[in-house]
């Protein structure tokens, strides 16, 4: 795969993480790992996000039932957080350069 090539892709994971979720890291890096080291970087980088994501996403559950409610209001800021980064994921894929995600648990490379 070339250069441009690898950009593209690892810019559409981080991007499609916005729309559908997790299954962009999921297909990209099941499909595109063994295609070269920037998009086996970033399809893993982006996989192990959206996993410790939706960690810490069950992790408020409890809150929210323990603080009868309130605890919900922590959804939103994780959610815009989760945003900001994706697109700053997608803006240095789309440079050719790498990103790690603040926060994130790694839990495949």
């Amino acid at each position: 795969m070339s250069p441009a090539d690898e950009k593209l892709w690892a810019t559409l994971i981080h991007v499609g993480g916005i729309i559908f979720s997790f299954l962009p890291a999921l297909i990209g890096y099941l499909v595109l790992r063994d295609r070269g080291p920037f998009i086996r970087a970033h399809t893993a980088t982006a996989l192990n996000f959206h996993i410790s994501y939706y960690i810490y996403a069950a992790v408020l559950v409890p809150i929210t039932v323990i603080t009868l409610g309130i605890g919900g209001i922590l959804y939103a800021p994780l959610a815009i957080v989760a945003l900001v980064f994706m697109i700053l994921a997608a803006l240095a894929a789309n440079r050719g350069e790498g990103y790690s995600y603040p926060l994130t648990i790694k839990f495949v490379s």
